[in-house]
C-alpha cells in the first residue's frame, strides 16, 4: 500500500470485495473497520512499505505488516483527543488481536470468529 491516506479507502473496498467473494458479506461492516484503523496506523505512524491480508480459516484474520518496529499502544483516549482511539476500537471489534515482530519490522492482526449457519 502507499504511504497514502487514500489508500485506506482503498483497503476498505478490498477487503469488502474480498469477504463477499467468500460469502462473508455478515463481517463486511467491522472487518472495514478493523482494516481502516490498522491502516491508518500503518500510514500514520509506520513505515512503508505496508502490506494489507486476508486469511479465512476457522476465523477471519486480518494483517496489516509495515517496516517500522515501533511497538503498537492501546490507550483509553480522553474525550477530548481528537484521536487515540484505533487499537481500543479494534481491541473491541475484534475476538482476539496482537502484534508480531519479525526482521523487516511487526504485523499487527485481529481474529474474528466466522459463524456459519448451517
Amino acid at each position: 500500500m502507499p504511504a497514502d491516506p487514500a489508500a485506506v479507502s482503498e483497503a476498505r473496498a478490498w477487503t469488502a470485495r474480498q469477504l463477499t467473494r467468500w460469502g462473508l458479506d455478515g463481517l463486511v461492516f467491522t472487518t472495514e473497520l478493523i482494516v481502516s484503523e490498522l491502516v491508518t496506523n500503518a500510514i500514520r505512524y509506520g513505515r512503508p512499505p505496508a502490506e494489507l491480508r486476508l486469511f479465512r480459516h476457522d476465523v477471519l484474520v486480518c494483517e496489516v505488516t509495515d517496516s517500522s518496529p515501533t511497538q503498537p499502544r492501546l490507550r483509553r483516549a480522553a474525550t477530548t483527543d481528537e484521536g487515540g482511539r484505533g487499537l481500543f476500537l479494534v481491541a473491541q471489534l475484534a475476538m482476539r488481536w496482537g502484534c508480531r515482530y519479525n526482521l523487516g519490522g511487526k504485523t499487527i492482526w485481529a481474529e474474528q470468529l466466522i459463524e456459519y449457519s448451517h
